[in-house]
């Protein structure tokens, strides 16, 4: 089954089981609940496999072998210790503030100087200040990205390879929520390989509703800004 060896195999090589935010996993339960939900998305995951046989349904074969190799590239960003946080966020505010005055982002800053929250931008354009945020964001989500061996346990191949599929599919359910909810951002990780790591950040956007509001007025961004750090 094309893909399917050569994602377990490159995953395995590097010790990735699984991929985590530091802070997402503590009490066991949520972990042991974690890995359960984990393992039955990597049981369908590779059940939709069998639609390889199937003519009928070959555009979810190939559809899930896109993002294998998606997923796998991504990873690879990771490896080689790229900031893919900082990444992700600099793309949604360069979409965020692309058609913003200087006027705008001014009211902005001093929105968020209102509830103690300084951008230390060098300029007011759209390009200094999305930098200036997605910096400012990403230290104060104080966030780090690890390969952990969170499937470790997993005691035969058998199973850590469910887990890994687990993660490709919650993954890919991210990345198509994102399609759905945000496409222009879709697009823009999409051009950048980086829309398979979207579900990494996606419970940060969600709690500070910075996708259900494409074009929030300025004070609506300052309040993503501060939701975002908080």
């Amino acid at each position: 089954m094309y893909g399917n060896n050569e994602v377990i195999s490159y995953l395995q090589a590097n010790n990735i089981l699984a991929l985590k935010l530091d802070h997402a996993v503590s009490a066991v339960g949520q972990q042991v609940k974690k890995q359960v939900d984990t393992l039955g998305k990597g049981a369908t995951r590779l059940l939709y496999y069998t639609s390889c046989f199937t003519d009928e349904y070959n555009d979810v074969c190939q559809r899930q072998k896109t993002e294998d190799i998606r997923f796998r590239d991504a990873v690879y960003k990771i490896v080689r210790h790229d900031d893919v946080l900082y990444d992700m966020l600099q793309i949604y505010f360069e979409e965020i503030f692309k058609y913003k005055t200087s006027e705008q982002l001014e009211h902005i800053k001093q929105c968020l100087m209102a509830v103690n929250v300084h951008i230390a931008a060098s300029s007011l354009t759209s390009a200094g200040f999305t930098l200036a945020v997605a910096s400012g964001v990403r230290l104060g989500l104080n966030l780090s990205l690890e390969i952990s061996a969170l499937a470790g346990t997993w005691a035969s191949r058998g199973i850590a390879a469910v887990g890994v599929y687990g993660i490709v599919q919650k993954s890919a359910d991210s990345a198509h929520r994102l399609h759905i909810q945000f496409p222009p951002y879709y697009s823009a990780l999409y051009a950048q390989g980086l829309e398979m790591l979207y579900f990494l950040i996606e419970p940060v956007f969600q709690k500070a509703g910075a996708i259900e509001v494409q074009w929030p007025s300025d004070s609506g961004i300052a309040n993503i800004i501060t939701r975002m750090i908080g």
